[in-house]
């Protein structure tokens, strides 16, 4: 092989001396190909506009200016955004449902309480001196009179730099000098080496870095079960009610602001099915196996909104069909009477929420619900 490149060199140079300008063009065009799908637009419009305007940006810059600026142009845009999406991470304070150990976040839903004094704080990005601030801009308006401990969940950063690690220290000091003490936890071994390197030993050595969240609260006197603000009950639940709260408002968890569209794209789609089946009870139920009472009975009230289509596709009578859906619901809430006592009040407040809005975009159907509940009682 050698042989054959020194014969090349010595005799065939004239052969190839034309080679790197259109070698280079094919890379530069090949990593340009995507650069003219177009069918891209409107879908990156749709889902990221920063994305679009970079897309745009690179495909006008080879327009305009030529293949390496237009290049370089993608290449600057992208790395800006990077930059701007790294310095706003996703962060959380984070709390616990009564009789659960697991750690979650606060804005999950009303079941999830904040452990009393302490604030459990989760950055799941990467600390560098562009978004430093963010953490301690957050943890710093989260304090309160009665804060005994911040405990730092780094699960999500695998990196720092030293911008980073002298602002943490600096929020370190003067949290102790509160009275409040500081923890980091939950991050990967390799952090801690680098937090030694970055002058940060001293964290590690006085036990302000622990392993997990459980340790560190213990560290400062807590033991399960923790106690939560607002004197919340928490007492160890049976693996059964653990089971049946982690299924609590599980479609709002997974679809999240787009729960409500997507359960009435998925009931438009049950009618559709109906249209073969004819089976009511099968759509009573709904198609999704995680749904749990809550959204149930959400489903139900989308239901009542379609409920004249549902009679002219299945044949059966309007009040028999009104009274099967207030039959289904009222067994809903004799189970979460049953199961969730102290959820059932809660309930009942969120069921009238939901029948004001009934009444409001279709009085009609309201107006026959609330007949067949009088006629019940």
């Amino acid at each position: 092989a050698g042989g054959s490149m020194i014969i090349l060199l010595l005799f065939c140079t004239g052969f190839i001396g034309y080679l790197p300008i259109p070698v280079l063009t094919a890379i530069v065009i090949s990593a340009l190909l995507g650069a003219t799908e177009f069918e891209l637009i409107p879908r990156l419009w749709k889902v990221s506009r920063t994305e679009c305007f970079i897309f745009l940006g690179a495909f006008f810059g080879v327009l305009f200016l030529g293949t390496i600026n237009g290049v370089l142009i993608g290449i600057i845009l992208s790395f800006t955004e990077m930059i701007i999406r790294t310095a706003k991470p996703a962060t959380c304070f984070l709390g616990i449902q009564p009789g659960h150990k697991h750690f979650r976040d606060l804005k999950e839903g009303q079941q999830i309480h904040p452990i009393s004094g302490v604030i459990i704080y989760r950055f799941s990005s990467n600390l560098f001196f562009a978004n430093i601030s963010v953490l301690q801009r957050e943890i710093e308006a989260a304090l309160k009179e009665d804060t005994k401990a911040v405990i730092l969940d780094a699960s999500g950063i695998g990196s720092m730099d030293i911008t980073a690690a002298d602002r943490l220290n600096l929020l370190s000091e003067s949290l102790k000098e509160k009275g409040i003490r500081f923890y980091v936890t939950e991050h990967i071994s390799g952090l801690n080496t680098q937090m030694r390197k970055l002058g940060l030993g001293h964290l590690i050595e006085n036990g302000n870095v622990r392993r997990t969240i459980h340790i560190a609260l213990k560290d400062i006197g807590y033991n399960r079960p923790y106690p939560l603000e607002g004197g919340v009950e928490n007492i160890e639940r049976s693996a059964s009610r653990k089971r049946a709260d982690n299924r609590v408002q599980e479609f709002v968890w997974a679809f999240g602001a787009d729960a409500e569209a997507e359960m009435e794209r998925q009931i438009i789609r049950q009618i559709e099915h109906l249209k073969e089946t004819k089976d009511v009870e099968e759509l009573l139920h709904g198609s999704w196996s995680h749904m749990d009472e809550w959204d149930m009975d959400e489903w139900l009230e989308h239901l009542e909104e379609h409920l004249k289509e549902i009679v002219n596709i299945s044949g059966k009578d309007e009040q028999t069909l009104a009274l099967r859906i207030e039959q289904h619901r009222q067994e809903i809430h004799e189970r979460i009477a049953k199961e969730h006592p102290e959820l059932a009040e809660r309930f009942r407040e969120r069921k009238h929420v939901l029948d004001e809005h009934l009444k409001e975009r279709h009085p009609e159907v309201f107006t026959l619900i609330e007949k067949l509940r009088e006629r019940e009682q």
